[in-house]
């Protein structure tokens, strides 16, 4: 039943602010279920990857993805997805040193999503190349960590491209969307996921993201989303705190 709640809360709060996915499903399921690492972050994306599924076709459907730069953005990406996986999978057994990770890339998120939430930075758009080059650092953390991709992938776009901010949303919804798929298939093959506990966060997720869509079209949510992002910075200092005094010792 806690499963279900959990997913209900993660996906009201990607509904109603944008934020969540990987950056908040992989510390609530390390803190609170006390689900290994490794094992939190699959089944964090392929869960990350079933809540952008909606949102990804709607704004398909309505023109809202520029398959150009989305196109660049997997280029970078996919392969440094993979890499990521491969990392975590490799250090597995060194939980401590995961966890302060883990901790570290979700604190760094959350304090670069927290900026772009007070500031919009202005646009100087970058070669191509940087975009693939950046877009594989992304591809990278999100591998390793699951979190990260909606944050920095709405960074590299908002302040890289001229895209209108429609199609700045809508493509960093399908890079998201690509990453997690990609990168959560392979932890799936690694034996890095919960297919139960994958399957109790869907069901709450499901109304989670229905409601947050609603109340997002309602109410104000620069407060809910600043609150959140707090919170985050929170988390992943705890984590590297919990980790740390074992990598001490």
């Amino acid at each position: 039943m806690l499963e279900v709640v959990i997913g209900f809360v993660i996906a009201l709060c990607i509904g109603l602010t944008g934020v969540g996915g990987g950056t908040l499903t992989t510390p609530l399921l390390i803190l609170a279920l006390g689900v290994p690492p490794e094992v939190a972050v699959g089944t964090a994306l392929l869960f990350s990857m079933l809540a952008k599924i909606p949102a990804g076709w709607v704004y398909w459907q309505k023109q809202g993805v520029n398959w150009q730069a989305l196109r660049l953005l997997l280029i970078g990406g996919l392969p440094a997805a993979a890499a990521g996986s491969l990392l975590l999978h490799s250090l597995k057994v060194h939980k401590e040193a995961v966890l302060v990770g883990i901790g570290l890339i979700i604190l760094l998120v959350a304090i670069i999503n927290l900026a772009i939430t007070l500031k919009r930075l202005p646009p100087r758009p970058l070669a191509p190349q940087w975009i693939v080059a950046i877009a594989a650092f992304i591809g990278l953390e999100v591998g390793f960590s699951s979190a990260g991709a909606g944050a920095l992938g709405i960074l590299l776009l908002m302040s890289g491209t001229r895209l209108p901010p429609r199609q700045i949303v809508g493509t960093d919804l399908w890079f998201g969307l690509g990453l997690s798929a990609f990168a959560g298939g392979l932890h799936a093959a690694l034996g890095q996921t919960d297919g139960l506990l994958l399957a109790k966060l869907a069901c709450g997720g499901l109304l989670g993201s229905l409601l947050g869509a609603w109340l997002g079209q309602r109410v104000n949510q620069r407060p809910f989303r600043i609150g959140l992002l707090l919170w985050l910075m929170l988390i992943g200092s705890h984590l590297i705190l919990r980790g740390i005094p074992a990598l001490a010792r």
